[in-house]
């Protein structure tokens, strides 16, 4: 394939795109534009040449070529979820001296509303971007790739050559948190999560394996809601395990909203925390500590996690830092009452 206009960047061009989908560039472009005059056939066929390709439309080229983004894209899955917002705080606090601005897309842990939002700020050519964890679909990936902008994905770690990351092992903290329990006694272990996303299920993944090497592992008692998390879903979620499985005596929450609403149902119920039933958080969000009693929860280093990863995008724009970048900064078990 004749790449003339790819020469100097490597990116593909709307001729290629053109050429794949079999038109003119004119009509590739109009196509793109989405311009009603081009036929829905030949949308479809130039649309799928441009997501085969990587292809990302380029509205800032018809400004002065020497022209400079001074944007920095965050894509998060939550604005309601705090551990986001702390480090969101931390990333703005590291690029605001450098003049860079941090332009937040939340795309609600949908992979597809994430591809949109990569699609739609890629054409504006940020400097970098921080993305969360590695799931995402494989026309994401063709166009983070293709696009050459430099990345750093944040909360998980991947070794993998060219990939920079800042995080902590998901599944470490799951079998954290199993052990934790099976320390103290407890052997009918249940794992309560909701939203499900790939971290909730690398963290139920640890869970299990601790279980299995004590030989109690139950897979009747992993709960796995899919809707959104919340304090009112904890309660929910607990009521009924503990109407199903009464001899659950120890419960991991994949994050404190779930474990502060069983715990109020705990409450209303009369079950005895931690005598009856013990429980362990994540993410040890304020309110853990101030709990009755005070909620034993894993702290996740989520603010630093931002900062880190701000600077080491700075490195990798700056020429400092080469591609391949693992920073694991650990979690910390908080033991507390319950």
């Amino acid at each position: 394939m004749n790449r003339i206009g790819s020469r100097t960047t490597g990116k593909p061009t709307l001729s290629e795109v053109a050429q794949l989908s079999g038109v003119s560039p004119i009509t590739a472009s109009r196509a793109l534009r989405g311009v009603a005059s081009v036929a829905p056939q030949l949308v479809l066929r130039v649309q799928e040449a441009a997501q085969q390709l990587g292809y990302v439309a380029n509205p800032a080229a018809r400004a002065l070529a020497s022209a400079q983004s001074q944007s920095i894209v965050v894509l998060i899955p939550s604005l309601s979820n705090h551990l986001f917002i702390d480090t969101l705080e931390a990333i703005h606090d590291v690029m605001r001296p450098r003049g860079l601005e941090v332009l937040i897309g939340n795309f609600h842990y949908d992979p597809a509303e994430e591809e949109n939002l990569i699609r739609n700020y890629l054409a504006y050519q940020p400097r970098g971007l921080l993305l969360t964890g590695f799931d995402r679909s494989d026309a994401s990936r063709r166009m983070l790739a293709a696009s050459g902008v430099p990345c750093v994905h944040m909360m998980e770690l991947n070794a993998m050559p060219g990939v920079a990351c800042v995080g902590f092992s998901q599944q470490n903290a799951g079998e954290v948190a199993a052990q934790h329990l099976l320390d103290r006694g407890r052997k009918r272990l249940a794992y309560v999560a909701a939203q499900l996303d790939p971290r909730v299920m690398q963290r139920a993944e640890g869970f299990r394996r601790a279980q299995r090497a004590a030989g109690v592992y139950d897979v009747a008692l992993e709960v796995m809601a899919p809707q959104p998390s919340s304090i009112g879903l904890g309660g929910e979620l607990f009521s009924d395990l503990m109407r199903r499985h009464p001899d659950v005596d120890g419960i991991f929450f994949c994050n404190d909203d779930l474990a502060q609403g069983a715990m109020m149902e705990a409450l209303r119920q009369g079950i005895a925390i931690p005598e009856r039933v013990a429980m362990v958080g994540f993410n040890d969000l304020p309110a853990a500590a101030h709990l009755v009693p005070r909620l034993t929860s894993i702290r996740t280093p989520r603010a630093a996690i931002g900062r880190q990863a701000a600077h080491l995008l700075l490195g990798l724009l700056d020429g400092k830092l080469e591609g391949s970048q693992t920073h694991d900064l650990g979690f910390e078990l908080m033991v507390r009452e319950s």
